[in-house]
């Protein structure tokens, strides 16, 4: 993929009235992991978000990019019904994982957050201990086995680049740990709950540069495991780690709507909308 300076160079380089692409503005992917039909959000009286419809690839990174306001978070939890935890939050239309809807009432909601997993802007590990936060959710299953805890605990640390840092003081608190490795272990606890989808929204957004890097490695290195959907103010993020990105906007009644989705590598290079393009350059927002 190229990089956004590239990117955005051929963008502000390009003619202002150049005939745009001919693919469609929105991609609807075959077989996704997620997707979003005809999504209405509702905190009250206020609509957040306006007829959403879209679909995150099975296996593949997915950005979502826009201004502050234009409903990312919002939608990102809607996924995995987080939003639920607000008494004035309605949603109207379906969030299908597969082929279920997870918003029918027979739905399992702990389990649904088991697969559809979640990392939030700031670390959040539990106050116990690192072996503790990653075997967590097996032992609310029930699942109390020495040797399979253990297998667990070394194969998710191996998988988030923490076992070698913290081998040897697993009974630590993980509160002790630095920004980075704890959002690492946050990632390490949501693989071991079996998470096949990871919401991230803004994980970096409290990290340094160094750590920042390391978690956008450790995604790229998810991808065809795991189906991940970022919500990124940073373009220069979106462009590095994502497959395909989905462009949001406040629309009438400053509702949130879907602008833009498609492959990164397009969107960033050539987008379909003027008001893509405007985004990505830094004419507003």
């Amino acid at each position: 993929m190229a990089s956004e300076v590239s990117i955005l160079g051929r963008l502000q380089e390009s003619d202002p009235g150049r005939e745009r692409p001919k693919r469609p503005s929105i991609v609807q992917v075959e077989s996704p992991a997620l997707s979003t039909r005809n999504v209405n959000a509702r905190y009250g009286s206020f609509l957040a978000l306006r007829n959403v419809s879209m679909s995150a690839p099975l296996g593949e990174i997915t950005a979502i990019i826009g201004p502050s306001g234009c409903g990312k978070s919002t939608l990102l939890r809607s996924l995995n019904r987080i939003n639920d935890l607000i008494p004035s939050f309605t949603l109207e239309g379906e969030v299908m994982v597969g082929d279920q809807n997870v918003y029918d009432s027979g739905v399992d909601v702990a389990s649904l957050r088991r697969r559809v997993g979640m990392l939030f802007q700031r670390p959040a590990p539990f106050p116990m201990s690192i072996y503790d936060n990653v075997v967590y959710s097996l032992r609310l299953d029930g699942r109390q086995s020495k040797a399979v805890l253990d297998e667990t605990v070394e194969r998710c640390l191996q998988q988030t680049a923490l076992w070698d840092e913290v081998k040897d003081r697993l009974k630590a608190a993980a509160t002790g740990l630095s920004g980075g490795q704890q959002q690492r272990l946050c990632l390490a606890r949501t693989l071991a709950a079996g998470s096949d989808i990871i919401l991230m929204d803004e994980p970096c957004a409290a990290l340094d540069p160094i750590s920042t890097l390391r978690i956008e490695e450790l995604m790229r290195e998810l991808c065809g495991t795991v189906t991940i959907i970022i919500v990124t103010h940073n373009l220069q993020q979106a462009a590095r780690v994502s497959d395909y990105t989905a462009f949001m906007l406040m629309g009438e009644g400053r509702a949130g709507e879907l602008v833009e989705l498609g492959r990164t590598d397009e969107m960033f290079a050539d987008p379909v909308d003027k008001r893509t393009e405007d985004y990505i350059t830094g004419r507003f927002g």
